[in-house]
């Protein structure tokens, strides 16, 4: 009886402690940010100067002038714009430069899950508020941990989606091909060989906390002739019965996946996102406007690659695909490609990512064509349309400030000044 009496205290003190800091949330004063500017990024409208009320955790107004409620922090952020917080639709938090086949033999899973709250923090600083984590690598479902560890305000990071390990046929792209197979090193992805296997492993990854499923559709690559070639490695029908499996859980399937035919059997299937999508053809190009499909460039890893290669070789191949990549995403943007924007950042430094929005206007982007497919289009695609990707009232207050104007020079956006996630202030 004494348990039982000791117990029932215990747990009251618990829901008095919940209340508490329920209450003081709602009670914490209003912010309101002032800056030069504020950029509407569904209109690309320029508000000068701009004013974003936050109470709690979503904004309550934004205008040119808001209201100041009594006892409102007030932020003045001086000659910067006022945005939505960057999305990275591709990251691989479980990765770091260097050698990154090998980190997934030599580093454990719990090392590389600290090294992945590290990175979580980085893009967070840099004002990334919302990620999409492509693969842990062979970590398995340690995402799931570092996803809701944010969640519960225990570590800083963005809003993510996870995958888990990413899915492969035997011998498939992410395999373990070069190393002494009598040492039977492990994949770096889940095999599935068939439609039956792959419903099933998505189903267990579903089970360990996974928001969508990351499939691996070709690989690997090769330019011959000036001409890329990728073998394809899940049919149409394989990977339908995988976006299929996807929907009746509520969730999507992203594929990495550099060319043709692989591509069109992904847009034939119906996929969230293609990513990488550095060949596309007219058909694939007319399937993925029908239906919405989301390109993911990720020029980012390409550019890095090609300058940081163990050989002048190896270096001279990446830099042939590179060029062969922008040719053809200056026909993807002149076709009316849908696009989405993902940096690949693992095997390049964490926090410095926002040089995709970059290259991505050098190649053929407008600025604003760009902030729209990364914080409007990565809001759908991550899922949380709506809710995050736009300064609008009872959106969630993920805001950043950056200097200058970005439509002049989209650059800005890797010079990040000012970070607010979910209401709360991480950088200043």
């Amino acid at each position: 009886m004494l348990r039982l009496v000791q117990s029932f205290r215990f747990l009251l003190f618990c829901s008095c402690l919940g209340l508490t800091a329920a209450a003081q949330q709602s009670a914490q004063p209003a912010i309101v940010l002032h800056a030069a500017r504020l950029l509407q990024v569904d209109t690309g409208k320029l508000l000068q100067p701009g004013e974003v009320l936050v109470e709690g955790e979503r904004i309550r107004a934004v205008g040119s002038s808001v209201e100041h409620p009594a006892g409102a922090r007030v932020i003045d952020l001086g000659d910067t714009t006022l945005l939505p917080g960057l999305i990275d639709a591709h990251v691989h938090l479980f990765l770091h430069p260097g050698a990154e086949d090998l980190q997934t033999v030599v580093e454990s899973v719990p090392w590389r899950t600290i090294l992945a709250e590290q990175a979580a923090k980085a893009d967070l600083l840099a004002g990334f508020t919302a990620e999409r984590d492509m693969g842990t690598e062979g970590a398995g479902s340690a995402d799931t941990a570092v996803r809701n560890a944010i969640d519960q305000g225990i570590i800083p990071g963005p809003r993510l989606r996870v995958s888990g390990n990413a899915i492969d046929i035997l011998g498939g792209h992410e395999d373990a091909k070069r190393y002494n197979p009598a040492q039977h090193v492990l994949s770096n992805a889940d095999y599935a060989n068939s439609a039956e296997q792959i419903v099933e492993v998505m189903r267990e990854q579903h089970k360990q906390g996974s928001d969508f499923a990351k499939i691996y559709e070709t690989g690997p690559d090769r330019m011959i002739d000036g001409v890329l070639h990728t073998p394809y490695q899940y049919t149409a029908a394989q990977l339908s019965a995988a976006v299929e499996e996807a929907r009746r859980m509520g969730t999507t399937v992203g594929v990495h996946a550099m060319g043709e035919p692989g591509t069109l059997y992904a847009a034939q299937a119906g996929v969230a996102s293609i990513d990488h999508a550095t060949q596309l053809s007219d058909e694939t190009v007319r399937l993925m406007k029908q239906k919405g499909i989301f390109a993911v460039p990720t020029f980012t890893i390409f550019d890095y690659f090609a300058h940081h290669r163990e050989s002048q070789d190896q270096a001279a191949a990446e830099a042939a695909l590179l060029k062969y990549k922008i040719a053809e995403f200056k026909k993807q943007v002149a076709a009316g490609v849908p696009f989405a924007v993902g940096s690949d950042v693992g095997p390049f430094p964490h926090g410095t990512q926002a040089r995709e929005l970059t290259l991505m206007v050098n190649y053929g982007m407008t600025p604003l064509a760009v902030l729209q497919a990364d914080m409007i289009n990565g809001a759908k695609l991550l899922g949380w349309q709506g809710q995050i990707g736009e300064l609008k009232p009872g959106y969630f207050a993920d805001i950043i400030a950056v200097p200058g104007d970005p439509l002049n020079d989209i650059s800005a956006v890797e010079h990040v000044r000012f970070v607010m996630k979910n209401g709360a202030v991480v950088r200043e």
